[in-house]
């Protein structure tokens, strides 16, 4: 059995989202090309994903233990989606650093939304293969 080596929740408005992905900036910035390819099919639904997706970095970037700082930043934590839709995350650069500083082996995500709310919850393992990509 795999040990917790790091776990992290966050809560996101959606509404706050909506509005930040209007901006091309902060959109282009955040979001990787596959997260956005991902969220340009999700048409009405793009900004409560948008908002679980962010989230989810967000999440991510706790359970690593430093939040988006040292190289723990919103781009280089991906958030992916398997054929059957279930979230995976796949590290870059500093997250993934970091990741390998901590011990950890294996991201499990869950994503939720509901009206104007969408969260979180990441839970770091030790002891696999690397972190988990649908």
């Amino acid at each position: 059995m795999s040990e917790i080596v790091g776990i992290g929740t966050d809560v996101c408005a959606v509404s706050r989202i909506a509005r930040a992905i209007e901006r091309e900036h902060f959109y282009a910035r955040v979001f990787l090309p596959g997260e956005r390819a991902y969220l340009e099919g999700k048409e009405r639904a793009r900004p409560q994903s948008a908002a679980a997706m962010f989230a989810a970095k967000e999440a991510v970037a706790k359970a690593l233990g430093t939040g988006f700082a040292g190289g723990v930043m919103p781009w280089t934590i991906e958030v992916t989606h398997g054929e059957s839709g279930a979230p995976g995350v796949r590290l870059h650069e500093g997250a993934a650093a970091q990741l390998a500083a901590i011990g950890g082996a294996r991201v499990l995500l869950s994503l939720t939304h509901e009206g104007d709310a969408a969260l979180a919850f990441a839970v770091i393992t030790g002891g696999g293969t690397g972190a988990n990509a649908p």
